[in-house]
């Protein structure tokens, strides 16, 4: 019997059993053994399955990308293609991208990845029409765009929803408050904050049976927390993903019609055809990617606003900006000066390589005056010696031996 049959067996089994108290420990063993399956699904056990696979496997460029998913023949080519000028074969028939297209654009000084990936149909968690490496690609995308026919929005997102949710994606989602921790002894123990609407003890015992956790200390923080969530932190293959459903071909609809589809959360109506509402997508992208730009200063001059140095929210102290521009810098740091929101001066603030940036920051840096060798100073971008001048915009002196 093949995976795929298991998991169909286990989800018609769970939909003939009513939950109730009786019933709770046996779904909670249903529910983890339908977990296991699909982790299989996503890496078979045996080894030599990993990988997207040849025409999937990308290399990645810019601070951020941003993948493209959908049924065939919703708009996705057309749109990558206007987006970053690569060309994307778009037609009028099914599956006109059969590898993965990647593409560049530069959006407020960030330059972005843009990945167009074949057309999935329903049953592509289970490897149908090449659906497991479309979808694996999709996990390490910073952002998705989940491009829907705008005649059928409702119908595709619930589906596209579910083959992404198979293959261990949890779009517009943040990890559950949830911690496992594994003891020698003691049996299991649970502890909770808040509390448990949606969950219960029999069900969290069922779920580490099936684990073969017998040992385990659980706590729980989340408020209105479900088994599944549960279960995803024990599996701890989960990733989150910030998703916008783009609701494509809106000059084919009325104007009453549009209304309705800004009700749809995360959703932006456009047309990739006619190039309507473009800019509040992209706007809205810019949001869920939760990018940091920090504009360099030289001394006495204006910041140059045209060229930031683009971090990832959570990774955006002062030493990850040093090693953005150059990895030798950290070696020469004295000190740097912040203006912008978390200075706590309106005249700026001096802070050390683990003060943490905000976006839109002006951020010079000071460095020691100290000897380097020739080596290291060749290892610089190109600067006038013995002058204060700027590398990518930095206060820097080096003297050569």
């Amino acid at each position: 019997m093949t995976t795929a049959q298991k998991i169909k067996d286990i989800e018609d089994e769970m939909a003939k059993t009513q939950k109730n108290k009786a019933t709770e420990y046996h779904l909670g063993q249903l529910k983890a053994k339908l977990a296991k399956l699909r982790r299989e699904l996503i890496a078979p056990p045996g080894g030599g399955g990993g990988g997207p696979g040849i025409g999937f496997d990308v290399a990645r460029t810019g601070i951020a990308s941003v993948g493209f998913v959908g049924f065939p023949s919703v708009g996705k080519s057309t749109l990558m293609s206007k987006l970053t000028g690569t060309h994307s074969e778009a037609a009028s028939y099914e599956f006109t991208t059969l590898t993965t297209v990647p593409g560049t654009m530069t959006y407020n000084g960030a330059r972005l990845q843009i990945l167009d990936l074949p057309g999935i149909i329903e049953g592509a968690k289970d490897g149908k029409g090449r659906g497991r490496q479309v979808i694996a690609v999709a996990r390490t995308c910073n952002l998705i765009f989940i491009v829907l026919d705008v005649l059928k929005p409702l119908n595709d997102l619930a589906i596209l929803t579910n083959e992404l949710e198979g293959f261990g994606i949890r779009l517009n989602k943040k990890p559950p408050a949830i911690t496992v921790r594994k003891k020698e002894s003691g049996g299991v123990a649970i502890t909770n904050t808040v509390p448990l609407t949606k969950i219960d003890a029999q069900e969290i015992k069922a779920v580490l049976s099936e684990y073969r956790m017998s040992n385990a200390a659980v706590a729980i923080h989340q408020p209105d927390a479900t088994i599944e969530d549960f279960i995803d932190v024990v599996e701890g293959n989960r990733v989150y993903v910030p998703a916008i459903f783009v609701l494509n071909k809106i000059d084919a609809i009325s104007i009453e019609e549009l209304d309705l589809l800004y009700k749809i959360p995360n959703s932006v109506p456009i047309s990739s055809k006619l190039w309507l509402n473009i800019d509040e997508l992209l706007e809205v992208m810019w949001d869920k990617l939760n990018l940091v730009r920090v504009y360099t200063k030289p001394r006495g001059q204006q910041p140059d606003y045209s060229s930031p140095v683009v971090l990832r929210r959570g990774r955006c102290t002062v030493e990850d900006f040093c090693n953005a521009i150059h990895k030798e810098i950290l070696k020469q740091f004295r000190n740097a000066m912040v203006w912008g929101t978390s200075a706590k001066h309106s005249r700026g603030q001096k802070v050390g390589l683990e003060h943490v940036l905000e976006d839109e920051e002006q951020v010079p840096l000071f460095l020691c005056t100290s000897l380097v060798s020739v080596s290291q100073a060749d290892s610089f971008p190109p600067v006038t010696l013995y002058h204060y001048t700027s590398i990518h915009l930095l206060i820097i002196c080096i003297f050569k031996k």
